[in-house]
């Protein structure tokens, strides 16, 4: 496993981070029981994954409490975080922090060592700088949190309107991004303003659905295709990201994406989610291998390095189409 330095917060951490949210939600999605669940965390700490990446909306936490029963805390980093606004409402701070000190306690840990604001929205932002991140000082005084973030919500901001304010407020010593292959701005809108100012960068839809569904890449080009928004041929074709596939290149799409991420400048953790050792196995080799060749990285940025409209950031409330 590689390891890397998580921003200015001195974490060191693996480059590849185990989410355990997502459409598997470490399997719990599939069926299997939270000991079932808690086996595949050691599982992946036995590979060396020592970034674990959770949330109380996702119903995880207390798997990562069942595994930290075997795993040495002192060799994890445990992320956790909160919602300030959901349903129309907003979470004052005291809400907030109720939220952490119940993360602590499903947990069983004693301090939490990234704590996100989570999918924060560009007209959201004022109310969590003002509001709760007073608060989330107060607590990281008391020791319960180490860092604090927060993670955009790339389903609905396609151009890190979010980010691009945040980044400015020094708070904030972790962000977490969505980038893939077809969507590239945060290679402009972030990671050269993250690198500059040691802000730590947690990658979210490296793969999600779409690059692990073929057909729906190209239905996704022909849609593209006949809005102008990309080249004719790549609406024609019926294998559009088929040049990535080849000896010198890519097995396959899955590890074209995890691998064109895992290298981009500014990338400090690639987040996956999994609901078998046997994908978790494949995920962490697909991210521990070389860049794709440089070609490749180019073509990438000439075809798909202007779009900014949301391709491939499914939600995981429902299935992808």
């Amino acid at each position: 496993m590689h390891y890397t330095t998580l921003g200015r917060t001195g974490l060191r951490v693996s480059v590849a981070g185990l989410g355990c949210g997502g459409f598997s939600r470490l399997g719990l999605k599939a069926g299997k029981t939270e000991d079932d669940a808690a086996r595949l965390i050691e599982a992946a700490f036995d590979l060396g994954v020592n970034f674990i990446d959770t949330a109380p909306s996702y119903g995880t936490e207390g798997v990562v409490g069942k595994a930290l029963r075997t795993i040495p805390r002192d060799q994890v980093v445990i992320a956790t975080k909160a919602q300030v606004h959901r349903n129309n409402e907003w979470a004052p701070p005291e809400r907030v922090v109720a939220s952490l000190d119940n993360s602590l306690r499903v947990m069983g840990v004693d301090t939490i060592d990234v704590f996100n604001l989570h999918g924060i929205e560009a007209d959201e932002y004022d109310y969590c700088l003002e509001k709760i991140a007073p608060a989330l000082l107060e607590q990281k005084a008391k020791g319960k949190i180490k860092h604090i973030g927060l993670t955009e919500n790339p389903i609905v901001d396609h151009t890190n309107e979010m980010l691009l304010r945040a980044m400015r407020d020094p708070v904030w010593e972790v962000v977490m991004v969505g980038f893939h292959m077809m969507h590239q701005g945060a290679r402009r809108n972030v990671f050269p303003i993250t690198q500059q100012k040691g802000i730590g960068t947690l990658l979210m839809f490296a793969v999600r659905s779409i690059f692990a569904d073929p057909p729906r890449v190209a239905r996704e080009m022909r849609a593209l295709a006949d809005k102008g928004l990309v080249e004719k041929w790549l609406g024609e074709a019926k294998d559009p990201l088929g040049f990535l596939i080849h000896e010198a290149g890519a097995a396959n799409m899955t590890e074209a994406a995890y691998r064109y991420v895992r290298h981009e400048p500014g990338v400090d953790i690639v987040l996956f989610g999994t609901g078998s050792v046997e994908h978790l196995r494949a995920n962490i080799a697909a991210i521990e291998k070389p860049p794709l060749p440089e070609a490749d990285r180019t073509q990438l940025a000439k075809l798909f390095g202007h779009l900014a409209v949301g391709i491939g950031l499914d939600g995981h409330a429902v299935a992808p189409r």
